[in-house]
């Protein structure tokens, strides 16, 4: 008797997934072997340097974070400015007690702009005007004392015109061990890495507005954040505006200059990705694709595997070891979260569901501002 067209069209689906987990894992490798690292140990910089925080309810984090700014070292001329971005907590106080920091008051959220793009030209325009490298910094990002330099060096070393040097990132609770380290190996598995940095087709332009470094003169001639102020992940809406202008740049590892966490425990992830993750994908229907793409490579295999299935086990050993190689090239912890890289892909396809859903709704705010609903 043959073998039920349910059961063929199952087997088909697990050898489809397996495939596309080991090919995706073999493109990590290859791209673990290519990211750009910084130098530990820099040349002075001579190039005028400006570190630029927004800062929005920042109290718990700004003067750890300016401390460590204030610490670098190989940098002759650097300038630090902090712009209070509505806060109702200290932070502009907290901020003001660090010497040698320059706070200012940011200005009323003009029609059509969002928090943070505003925010980051408010500091782009208030740079020195002998300035060369602009440098973009979330508060809740902690610098080791030569990681300007390193990172300036980089940039101007590869002749690139804008650079994110990724953090690592700090994963403590549960939820953040699921959701967190899908971020690096997002862009390790999926992009060229070295193609991306100039390819010509926008959608391979990616950039962490974690720590993202900028030339001025670029980031100026093609509208700075201004060009994109109504994206919410400007980031990533700005790398490519700089692309189209011509602008070389991307990822590069930033593990040992810099470490992050964005997000403490469950409620703070489930809503710090709800703001953003319904137009992470483009669309609604570029969401559905990607998540049930993802499903097929990493979760249908690890179900095969349970009931004793070969290949599924394949495909399921090639999405762990694919996490694993990430976590080794970012400085994430390699063991034991990426065997649960089938429960990550599935907490990512419930909160980008929810996203969806809040964002129809109108319901999506962040840092008490309301985030633009799905059109």
């Amino acid at each position: 008797m043959s073998e039920p067209r349910a059961g063929r069209c199952l087997r088909a689906g697990v050898l489809a997934g397996a495939a596309l987990a080991v090919t995706a894992t073999a493109h990590t490798a290859l791209n673990a072997t290519r990211l750009r690292r910084p130098t530990a140990r820099p040349r002075p910089v001579a190039a005028a340097v400006s570190v630029l925080i927004p800062a929005r309810d920042e109290a718990e984090r700004i003067v750890d974070c300016l401390a460590a700014v204030r610490a670098q070292r190989g940098v002759d001329r650097l300038e630090v400015i902090v712009l209070d971005d509505g806060s109702s907590d200290v932070t502009a106080q907290l901020a003001s007690s660090v010497p040698g920091v320059r706070v200012v008051t940011g200005a009323a959220l003009p029609p059509g702009w969002l928090g943070k793009p505003h925010a980051c030209q408010q500091l782009a325009d208030l740079a020195a005007a002998d300035s060369e490298i602009l440098i973009f910094l979330d508060a809740d990002v902690r610098l080791a004392a030569h990681a300007v330099a390193a990172s300036v060096q980089l940039l101007l070393g590869a002749e690139l015109d804008f650079a994110s040097p990724y953090p690592r990132q700090l994963a403590v609770s549960g939820a953040e061990r699921l959701i967190q380290p899908l971020l690096q190996w997002s862009w390790l598995t999926l992009l060229p890495l070295r193609a991306s940095e100039h390819h010509p087709r926008e959608s391979l332009a990616v950039a962490n507005g974690q720590f993202l470094l900028v030339r001025r003169d670029v980031y100026v001639a093609n509208g700075g954040h201004a060009a994109v102020r109504g994206a919410v992940l400007d980031d990533i809406a700005l790398a490519r505006s700089l692309r189209r202008g011509g602008a070389r740049g991307g990822m590069v590892d930033g593990s040992s200059l810099a470490s992050c966490r964005m997000y403490a425990g469950w409620a703070e992830v489930r809503e710090g990705y709800g703001k953003s993750l319904w137009t992470a994908f483009g669309s609604p229907a570029g969401a559905t694709g990607v998540i049930a793409a993802l499903a097929v490579a990493y979760v249908l295999p690890a179900a095969a595997a349970l009931a004793g299935s070969r290949i599924g086990m394949i495909g399921y050993g090639a999405g762990v070891l694919g996490r694993a190689i990430t976590a080794r090239a970012t400085g994430g912890r390699a063991w034991p979260d990426p065997l649960s890289q089938p429960a990550s892909i599935g907490v990512l396809a419930y909160l980008t569901a929810r996203s969806l859903h809040r964002s129809r709704r109108g319901e999506l705010r962040w840092r008490g501002r309301t985030i633009p609903s799905v059109t």
